[in-house]
């Protein structure tokens, strides 16, 4: 019963809203099937199917609102469920910030679903393991990773006539190849909408060149140097910078977009002009669910234009307060680019170190989003465009908006996956001048 059809869904939605008794209520259902392998020391270790469909129903009398989550769908089931929403309702203290559901809405489906990912089986995952493994073990490498695949529905109603149903599949794949003796780490990722374009035995490559050109690392100075994130590597950083573009926060003084006495800096030139990133439902390879989580429509809106910020993420309540309009928050995140590889982007660099990913981040200031975090998996140095020699891990100290002022050049974006399995976000490896590295790290 995971994968519900948009009739069945409906069906079962339409008997929660009749036997509410509430002012107003919301039911959601949700299901899934996901599927995953693991190894490590070049061996599976686990692989697995689960399979789950959840029905969550949220009910308000005035502003006391309760929710209660099932997973059984009888009459019985779904009156007991009700019942305790509105129970847990009548209990509940006045909520001040209440927004009553949204009237109906017209969404514009977006292709979130791939029959190549829906169709991946048992034998697919293990084929991708063995494709993992195999190179690893006949080069004496020893590979580590992790592939999870699934497919999903979401729907949802209102008491006010607003109704939503779509599909979506999802993959990722991950791996981590070392040398046997630990001294050397590779790394590669794909996040991918189609399983048909994923290669295992061709994108291990990666990772086990960075393994092995990674062994014999050398000590480098901390210092600020001209650095080439790639994709994966900036994405850490970037999401981090976005969950502050959020107005309340700016508003009320909580952000790097806060103006000193009050306001925020929505128009105003906050990074180099070449920084431009948007948010598009229907963008190619990256579509995402054409609402958010409160039931609005997404839109395609710039965020970011010319360094110039354009848009903030108004909540409901926030956008009344204020006397803005609320627009679905993004579900994926687009920072356009250039046309070059990040191969391309090292040979034209005079000097400068490669960093694979960046990992363990952490905030030190949110007013200026300074994080700190180190590099893995494959540090380099270039010098004269070309990979000199590894060189041992840096933590680093850097805030991605003073990164962002400080681009050199911009290549071609990828998919990569963002903080949460649903967001998807397309990245450029980043050319920047004056990345912060405080100390060395023994770490591979």
């Amino acid at each position: 019963m995971s994968i519900l059809t948009e009739a069945q869904a409906k069906a079962i939605l339409d008997k929660v809203l009749a036997l509410s008794k509430a002012d107003e209520c919301t039911a959601s259902l949700s299901g899934s099937i996901d599927g995953n392998i693991r190894f490590a020391l070049n061996n599976v270790s686990t692989s697995g199917i689960v399979s789950n469909t959840d029905l969550a129903v949220q009910v308000a009398f005035g502003k006391r609102t309760g929710v209660a989550t099932i997973n059984e769908f009888d009459d019985a089931s779904l009156e007991r469920v009700v019942r305790r929403a509105e129970d847990l309702a009548r209990l509940a203290p006045e909520n001040p910030e209440f927004m009553p559901a949204v009237e109906k809405q017209t969404y514009t489906p977006s292709p979130t679903f791939s029959e190549s990912t829906a169709a991946i089986t048992p034998e697919f995952r293990a084929q991708v393991a063995a494709d993992s493994i195999g190179p690893c073990k006949a080069e004496k490498l020893i590979a580590a990773g992790f592939l999870e695949d699934g497919q999903s529905f979401v729907a949802f109603a209102n008491s006010k006539g607003n109704f939503g149903y779509q599909k979506a599949t999802a993959f990722n794949y991950t791996c981590t190849v070392r040398t046997e003796d630990g001294r050397g780490s590779g790394w590669v990722g794909r996040n991918l909408k189609e399983a048909s374009a994923f290669k295992a035995d061709s994108d291990i490559r990666t990772a086990m060149r960075k393994a092995s050109e990674s062994a014999e690392a050398k000590a480098l100075e901390p210092g600020k140097y001209t650095v080439i994130l790639e994709p994966a590597a900036a994405a850490g950083l970037i999401s981090f910078m976005m969950n502050f573009f959020d107005a309340r926060q700016a508003d009320e003084g909580r952000s790097f977009l806060s103006k000193k006495g009050g306001g925020n800096k929505l128009g105003e030139q906050v990074y180099d002009p070449r920084v431009n990133i948007s948010a598009d439902p229907w963008h190619p390879g990256a579509e995402v669910m054409p609402w958010d989580n409160e039931g609005l429509p997404r839109e395609k809106m710039a965020i970011v234009e010319n360094g110039k910020v354009v848009n903030l993420e108004y909540s409901r309540f926030w956008a009344q307060k204020q006397g803005k309009r609320a627009t679905g928050s993004p579900g994926n995140l687009l920072f356009a680019g250039g046309t070059k590889s990040t191969a391309e982007l090292v040979a034209g660099t005079q000097k400068g170190i490669l960093v694979t990913r960046t990992w363990y981040i952490r905030m030190v200031d949110p007013q200026t989003v300074l994080l700190t975090g180190l590099t893995r998996d494959g540090t380099f140095y270039i010098e004269n465009g070309q990979i000199k020699h590894p060189v041992k891990n840096f933590r680093f100290n850097e805030s991605p908006v003073i990164m962002l002022n400080n681009i050199e050049e911009l290549g071609r974006p990828v998919r990569v996956a963002g903080d949460e399995s649903s967001f998807v976000m397309m990245i450029p490896p980043m050319k920047l001048r004056d990345f912060t590295f405080t100390s060395l790290s023994d770490a591979v």
